[in-house]
């Protein structure tokens, strides 16, 4: 509830919410950290694929299997960790599932085989299926429901970062080292966060740090029930298909993008890893702003009074028209302008995902939150496997882009329409 503390003006937000403390910003910036760290392990396998390739024998269908496992890996992750992160709390649930990535991530600078290599990876998608369904119930705990969406934009910007720094450093020491060195030297300087995360994470009301007027600000909202929900219980709710399947429609352009933006600009292009670096850089930058953009949008939207429903669903409609143009990257003769055409599409995908990850915290309890986002990320990364082998085929059988960017170009306006038709309101689910 409103406090002495924190008069509230007449849009509802806390007009002096910037003087209670700033604490919870330095949680927003250790899920970053992660998120970015979560990236350039997923995304080096794309920057390496012709390294890898060379020395196992991959084609574009072998190239997908890999990607199809670590996606059902991750699927089968993503629905655990949600039950796990809502049982254990964001900063054990975090833990383990940073472990676990790292570990599959460095195991992959072993592998002496492509099954070796498949199962390092799929390793990697157990654990990296932690993040975001930590993440999230980390954000449902720190910040009341006015931030939630700038905050998730903020640490899903990490995942550009990731995607930035990757190009920049793996070529380095790819060249230097060959690539098997490349995931384990990232693989143990990642440890670092871990140790950051242990040492500071808490909830609001555990950590002494945090000032009163923060905490106060912090629970501002109204409170949720106390009881633990299972999450199959959540599968009869038609708000948490409205998460889901948006999740099934949008979460496969995101792959194929990390996945295959490189091996695109090598082919209309000719760029090599020594290359890469500059346009993939130049692509996640955009991305970054989109990310943080997003989120900014329907925050700021609901504090000049919009509800919940229509912030977030008008940015993500205005997402979905932005994504559209990478129908026509292919088609440009010039770098830089298809470069521009991609990074336009990321960021539309990164701030319709932004609001789209909220969701789950507008309409269900924190308890259900993590649940919820586990099961969305479950049937997103189904979404992915689907996608990676749809990709795989279609590049071995014609070589083009053409039927792939027709279909990244289009989902996210049936996305939108799934989310409203499910959930016309994003009314609060209360029976739980």
């Amino acid at each position: 509830m409103p406090t002495a503390e924190f008069p509230i003006d007449s849009t509802g937000s806390a007009a002096v919410a910037g003087a209670s403390g700033r604490y919870r910003w330095l949680i927003c910036g250790l899920l970053f950290a992660a998120t970015a760290i979560n990236y350039v392990d997923r995304q080096m396998i794309g920057l390496l694929k012709p390294n890898i390739s060379g020395e196992f024998g991959w084609d574009e269908n072998a190239y997908a299997d890999i990607v199809f496992w670590f996606q059902a890996a991750y699927a089968i992750g993503y629905v655990s960790f949600g039950s796990i992160v809502d049982r254990l709390g964001a900063r054990v649930g975090y833990s383990l599932a940073f472990v676990i990535w790292t570990l599959g991530h460095t195991l992959c600078g072993f592998a002496g085989s492509t099954l070796q290599f498949a199962a390092a990876r799929a390793v990697l998608g157990l654990g990296e299926s932690g993040n975001f369904p930590s993440g999230i119930k980390a954000v449902s705990e720190w910040f009341p429901a006015r931030e939630r969406a700038f905050a998730t934009g903020l640490f899903n910007a990490g995942a550009n970062i990731g995607a930035v720094i990757t190009p920049l450093i793996v070529p380095a020491i790819t060249l230097a080292f060959g690539w098997r060195m490349a995931f384990i030297v990232t693989g143990v300087a990642s440890l670092v966060w871990l140790v950051a995360w242990i040492a500071i994470y808490r909830r609001p009301r555990e950590q002494p740090r945090v000032s009163a007027a923060e905490l106060a600000y912090i629970e501002s909202d109204p409170a949720d029930p106390a009881q633990k929900i299972a999450w199959t219980r959540l599968l009869g709710y038609r708000e948490t298909w409205a998460y889901a399947l948006g999740k099934f429609l949008i979460d496969p352009i995101w792959w194929l993008f990390l996945f295959w933006t490189p091996d695109f600009l090598s082919k209309a292009y000719h760029l090599d890893l020594k290359s890469f670096g500059p346009p993939l850089v130049v692509i996640y930058l955009i991305s970054d702003f989109g990310s943080i953009a997003g989120g900014w949008s329907s925050s700021k939207l609901m504090k000049r009074g919009w509800s919940a429903n229509r912030a977030r669903k008008t940015t993500m409609l205005v997402c979905a028209f932005l994504v559209m143009p990478i129908f026509f990257a292919q088609y440009v003769a010039n770098l830089w302008a298809a470069v521009a055409i991609v990074g336009l599409a990321t960021a539309a995908h990164q701030a319709f995902s932004a609001n789209l990850y909220t969701i789950p915290s507008d309409m269900f309890p924190r308890k259900a939150v993590g649940s919820v986002v586990g099961i969305g990320g479950m049937v997103g990364a189904i979404g992915g496997m689907g996608m990676a082998k749809f990709t795989g085929y279609i590049l071995q059988t014609t070589g083009s882009y053409t039927l792939i960017f027709a279909v990244a170009g289009s989902v996210y306006l049936i996305a939108v329409g799934v989310i409203h038709l499910l959930s016309p309101r994003l009314a609060r689910v209360d029976a739980l």
